[in-house]
């Protein structure tokens, strides 16, 4: 079956991967009769993709339903979330593209008759909590933590696709819990700390790691587009790492703190503006979800290229990182 497929986020750092990725010349079995990379930023001419239709396109407007129209769209793969606030963001604007945005894009693909949708949600709808198994499965609870609007408004969509699923059956839902996404490119919170000429341990807690290469999100993918059955799958590399290993491998040194001193420290220095982080962070380090991949690979039917070493390792050789 030939698809038509409305790509939401798709000037992104994943959507830019998938979209590349899916315009690359292929068989018939898995052509695409038409690709659309839809996101409120445009993309520069010189910057796009042969056999790509660009749309400039917010996913909490109501004319999401008429662009998924025009294009015919059968598949729908929903990237859209703000994982990195801009220094000028607020809570409210994040709920209003991370909730509401899927929302609207839910009610979009139902009234254009949309068949499947593929979301990117995150091992961060787990939440960081004490209580978390060592490791997690798609069976756990889904608790987030409301400290984090990231981690909260996963839950919230999380459980809006639960409705969904009741209320709508005929759109199929394939739902990725993303562990921590690294690549030789990737620029965010996270690689902003491995980055720092010393890390940061709680102690008494291994903080581990789970990493999930950048391009085996994209290949992930492209295969819930093509052939993987619909549910829900955690997509993460094998393998964690603690915090001490990642330093270890980077080369730096770990500086151990007792939580309580560092969550008094942020305390202080977060509403002073010295440091971007507030005492919720503490947990963020912590209680962090290690996520389970065995359903992605038995069930769904995709095999990560990369374990979350071999992607460290890649980032690590990128960045200049560690020894030669």
């Amino acid at each position: 079956m030939r698809h038509r497929l409305l790509v939401t986020g798709a000037a992104g750092y994943l959507g830019s991967r998938l979209v590349e990725l899916l315009s690359q010349p292929r068989d018939e079995a898995r052509r695409l009769d038409c690709i659309v990379a839809a996101d409120v930023r445009d993309v520069p001419a010189d910057k796009r993709l042969g056999g790509v239709e660009y749309a400039t396109a917010d996913v909490r407007s109501h004319d999401l339903a008429d662009l998924m129209g025009r294009y015919r769209v059968d598949t729908v793969v929903h990237l859209a979330a703000i994982v990195t606030p801009g220094p000028k963001s607020s809570r409210e604007f994040e709920y209003s593209v991370d909730v509401l945005g899927t929302r609207n894009v839910l009610e979009a693909c139902v009234s254009s008759g949309v068949r499947r949708i593929v979301v990117t949600s995150s091992g961060a709808a787990y939440g960081y909590h004490a209580d978390n198994p060592a490791w997690l499965n798609e069976g756990h609870a889904v608790r987030g933590n409301e400290a984090f609007a990231y981690s909260h408004h996963k839950r919230l969509v999380e459980e809006m696709l639960a409705e969904y699923r009741r209320t709508h059956p005929g759109l199929e839902q394939v739902i990725f819990r993303v562990g921590t996404i690294l690549g030789e490119t990737t620029h965010n919170q996270i690689t902003a700390m491995f980055e720092k000429p010393r890390l940061i341990a709680i102690r008494g807690s291994a903080s581990p790691f789970v990493f999930i290469w950048d391009r085996d999100v994209a290949g992930a993918i492209e295969h819930a587009i093509f052939a993987g059955p619909a549910g829900i799958y955690n997509v993460a590399g094998d393998g964690a790492l603690s915090i001490q290993e990642i330093a270890a491998r980077l080369g730096k040194r770990c500086v151990t703190i007792p939580a309580s001193v560092l969550r008094a420290a942020l305390a202080i220095l977060h509403p002073l503006r010295l440091s971007r982080y507030g005492p919720e962070q503490v947990d963020f380090l912590r209680y962090r979800p290690v996520l389970d991949n065995r359903r992605l690979k038995e069930v769904f039917g995709y095999v990560p290229r990369l374990t979350s070493a071999e992607v460290l390792e890649l980032f690590r050789k990128a960045r200049g990182l560690g020894p030669p």
